[in-house]
């Protein structure tokens, strides 16, 4: 036992596996929608409920979990978030109605974030800084493969079981990882009784909800007023600016705050929490649109288009524990950026490569390329954010990467959504104006209407749905043709929208590539130091 309490790769091995299962829950819900919608005959905008209240809950509780981790121990918290997020999982399952499920979504984001923070706390302690990176890397791997493998397993779970079971599957792998948790994962703590800042916590929590809640909301209220409450959503996201700027003006008179500003004062710190947000919101902004044009415009079948994408999470799996051992050796700067200009290639090539006809094998090199990418770059950033952290305030350091990472992903959705419907709008009028030049001339006008009336009032993506809004009284023999030409004119207008939509991941993520340049080289590391984790480890193993 004591052998096992004192190997951190097989904690490395526990963490990951409670880590898995909190974000493959972030992405593997999207392709359930339609599923569960019809399932418990409700309406898209309770649906959708399904997945943001999860995000929501999951994004503003992240600061103030990592703060009880470094109070009353990491493995405790992560003990008690697998616990909740297990329960939860189940009653997920169990959910007769879209209220019950929300609710039990809600207490999944709880348990997620009170487990998030302390995986990086606990590796951050057990392992050496010279070590850390190839930690980080399978850690990195993780995220990536996470990230990327939802929709794939959603959809073959969906397709061939039930959809239920995207919420199942979590019970026996989550009570497993509970069991090795206590056998595997030693208790270390700080060694020093820290306070509570009840007024930061509060005011964080409050200022990073309205920002979460705008950002998610802000498209479904046309970025205006609220239904019937008097405050629009840039006023409320406006408000959470403020309240957070109230509470870094707090934490820095405090004496035990609860996101120690100390932290930022590493530049390697600094530049890792913006290259964190800035990927997400890259990632976040490339998967909206291609994932839409796979099922939308391609018409492949949710399992079809997870496994289109399949080979970017195998390659990330694959890449990212040899980044993190690269980079403990030569330093995460030029892997970091390395990794950034390859994803950001490959989602240009997608981009570039989507067309009316595109198979998925016109994907794979491209797709293959982003993944290569996404494993050169969250473990070096991960590595570059944590290596000079000290334990005592890991798991504040934790919280505030993952919780700017997930400002950085509801961004990037609430913008790219933006700019894509701002784009079809643009595109789908071109285009019906284009085609309409393959319609009798009695009905062009009507059709041409019938695509401006849709960019107008607000659309769903998919197709046909202009050519529901047309005249009903149209011959038979007409409607056959104009149907087909309002196929080509959404496929069409979706891929010319999504081209020009890319053109701002590309151009962020080109940036942030360059910005890499600011992280210091690390370092050399006295032996001491160096044996000092290992010597705690062993001392709250033995």
């Amino acid at each position: 036992m004591a052998q096992a309490r004192t190997n951190p790769w097989l904690v490395l091995l526990v963490l990951t596996t409670g880590f898995f299962m909190i974000l493959l829950d972030t992405t593997i819900v999207n392709v359930a929608i339609p599923a569960m919608s019809t399932g418990l005959n409700t309406t898209l905008d309770q649906i959708l409920w399904v997945l943001n209240a999860y995000i929501l809950v999951y994004a503003v509780l992240l600061i103030t979990a990592g703060r009880l981790g470094d109070l009353y121990g990491q493995r405790n918290l992560f003990a008690i978030g697998l616990f909740v997020f297990t329960v939860a999982s189940a009653l997920c399952g169990f959910s007769q109605n879209p209220t019950q499920l929300i609710g039990a979504r809600i207490l999944q984001g709880v348990g997620g974030a009170l487990l998030t923070p302390q995986t990086l706390a606990i590796l951050t302690t057990i392992f050496p800084p010279e070590r850390r990176g190839a930690a980080f890397g399978v850690w990195g791997g993780v995220a990536g493969l996470a990230t990327l493998a939802g929709p794939t397993i959603g959809g073959a779970i969906i397709t061939y079981i039930d959809w239920r079971w995207i919420f199942f599957i979590n019970v026996p792998i989550g009570i497993a990882a509970l069991i090795a948790t206590f056998l595997i994962i030693p208790d270390l703590r700080p060694g020093r009784h820290h306070g509570w800042d009840f007024v930061g916590t509060a005011v964080a929590t409050a200022g990073l909800f309205a920002i979460v809640f705008g950002l998610i909301e802000g498209q479904r209220y046309s970025w205006g007023q609220i239904e019937s409450y008097p405050i629009t959503i840039p006023e409320l996201i406006g408000a959470g600016v403020v309240l957070m700027v109230l509470f870094v003006i707090w934490e820095r008179f405090q004496a035990e705050p609860l996101v120690p500003l100390s932290l930022f004062a590493d530049r390697n710190f600094t530049v890792a929490n913006w290259i964190a947000a800035a990927i997400s919101f890259g990632m976040l902004s490339a998967f909206l649109p291609i994932t839409i044009y796979l099922q939308s415009v391609r018409g492949f079948s949710a399992l079809v288009a997870g496994l289109t994408l399949a080979p970017m999470s195998l390659t990330s799996m694959f890449t990212a524990p040899f980044a993190g051992r690269l980079s403990d050796r030569i330093g995460g700067k030029y892997i970091l950026m390395t990794g950034i200009a390859l994803f950001t290639t490959g989602i240009g090539l997608i981009a570039y490569i989507a067309g009316p006809d595109s198979t998925w094998i016109n994907f794979l090199v491209p797709a293959i390329i982003a993944g290569a990418g996404i494993g050169m770059t969250f473990a070096p950033m991960t590595t570059v954010a944590m290596r000079n952290i000290e334990p005592r305030v890991a798991g504040a350091a934790s919280s505030v990467l993952n919780t700017i990472r997930q400002l950085g992903a509801a961004i990037g959705s609430a913008v790219i959504g933006a700019i894509l419907q701002n784009q079809l709008a643009s595109t789908l009028h071109s285009q019906a104006v284009a085609h309409a030049k393959d319609l009798p001339p009695a009905f062009r006008d009507s059709f041409i209407a019938a695509f401006t009336s849709v960019s107008s009032k607000g659309f769903e993506i998919g197709t046909g749905e202009a050519g529901a809004r047309l005249p009903s009284n149209i011959p038979p023999a007409a409607a056959s043709q104009i149907v087909a030409v309002a196929h080509d004119v959404f496929v069409f207008a979706y891929i010319d929208a999504m081209k020009a939509t890319f053109v701002v991941p590309i151009a962020f993520l080109a940036f942030t590539a360059v910005t890499a340049l600011l992280i210091r080289g690390r370092p050399r590391a006295s032996s001491t130091a160096a044996t000092e984790p290992e010597e705690e480890l062993r001392a709250a193993a033995g």
